[in-house]
């Protein structure tokens, strides 16, 4: 299998001691990091009310990193359409891809408040021997994360996201209205033309993200459209969206063979235990987004050590503590190996978070070094 190209995901960490503008500057400058390195891609993600993560506009962070870079593609992974139209999506990449011609990506989730794996759609079964595809790759159990749906801070983001009696859009048919937007063929109920300008005739490439085997795996392989699936966020159900995308893939005039992207969340030092002393905030950071209280600031391992872990928390973030990739640069490329050969990826997307930049910067560096030297 040819070696997959590496790119980056960001989710614009806000750390201890922090602030969100500090956060901003340490993401244009990974930024600038990492088309130094060679990744193919930078990609945020949008996230709102978590006190721990400054990326709440995807078009906007991405009109900085744009002005800090030159050649990276940039993008978003994802914006969420659950609390957006078609035509204001449009619009913003739009004047994106004006700005930064030929260098914007538009990832598209499927809304704002559903926890991973709550797409519902016919799943092709995965064979596992003592939980590992044959290739080698950990697929926990699904993590116990129903409650989130009727969490107290996840019906106030709907509130706050939507407009009084407004209710989301099918994913599909905004899909199908952006794809047209962008052609110039968008068209009315009524057959008025639509133009949105920027945005028509942009230069984007278009991706659909998603978690499980459900909507938006069987989107984008209807649309003909690349699709992208996080292992660091559902690693339970990373190859059965895989395995639903290529099986629902109709070759459009975009893309004629699937195209699959798969995110990792990886820690990479010079020594495996320096990697694991970095990792150390990562659990109680997750276990924030899990219990619904929004992603607190990422603590250090000092910080993360005092908590005192229950039963309950223990199991709550088990899945993504046994599926991280975290040691040497060998090591983690050896892990993002068999990922790739699990899912079949034409690319991998990383995503690190340290408390310190620094330590962040060094991780991105490491790695990008260990796999150009496997090419």
């Amino acid at each position: 299998m040819t070696r997959a190209p590496l790119s980056v995901l960001d989710l614009v960490p806000i750390v201890s001691g922090q602030s969100g503008a500090d956060a901003l500057r340490n993401s244009v400058d990974l930024a600038r990091h990492a088309e130094r390195l060679g990744y193919a891609r930078y990609w945020v993600a949008e996230h709102h009310l978590n006190p721990g993560v400054a990326g709440t506009s995807p078009a906007v962070v991405l009109a900085l990193l744009g002005a800090a870079t030159a050649t990276i593609r940039i993008g978003s992974g994802a914006v969420l359409l659950g609390h957006r139209t078609a035509l204001s999506t449009v619009e913003e990449f739009g004047l994106l891809d004006a700005a930064y011609p030929g260098r914007i990506d538009l990832g598209l989730g499927r809304s704002g408040g559903r926890p991973p794996g709550s797409d519902q759609g016919e799943v092709p079964p995965v064979p596992l021997v003592d939980g590992r595809t044959a290739e080698g790759l950990l697929v926990p159990p699904k993590a116990p994360i129903a409650h989130l749906l009727d969490s107290p801070r996840f019906r106030v983001q709907r509130e706050l996201l939507q407009l009084p009696g407004a209710e989301p859009a099918d994913y599909g048919e905004q899909v199908d209205d952006i794809l047209a937007l962008i052609a110039g063929t968008y068209r009315s109920v009524d057959g008025v033309h639509a133009q949105a300008l920027p945005g028509e005739g942009a230069d984007l490439q278009l991706w659909v993200l998603g978690s499980s085997g459900g909507e938006s795996a069987h989107v984008a392989g209807k649309r003909g459209l690349r699709f992208a699936t996080n292992y660091h966020v559902n690693p339970s159900g990373v190859v059965e969206a895989t395995l639903a995308y290529r099986a629902a893939f109709e070759p459009s005039d975009d893309l004629t063979r699937p195209y699959v992207a798969v995110s990792a969340d990886v820690v990479v030092a010079e020594d495996e235990p320096t990697a694991r002393e970095l990792a150390t905030g990562y659990g109680l950071w997750v276990r924030s987004i899990r219990t619904a209280e929004g992603a607190i600031p990422f603590p250090t391992p000092e910080q993360a050590r005092a908590w005192h872990w229950s039963d309950e928390d223990r199991a709550l973030v088990q899945d993504r503590i046994d599926t991280r990739f975290v040691g040497t640069p060998a090591q983690v490329a050896d892990q993002l190996e068999i990922l790739q050969r699990a899912v079949g990826a034409d690319e991998l997307v990383v995503t690190t978070i340290t408390h310190d930049h620094a330590d962040r910067a060094r991780s991105y560096e490491l790695l990008a070094q260990e796999w150009a030297s496997r090419s």
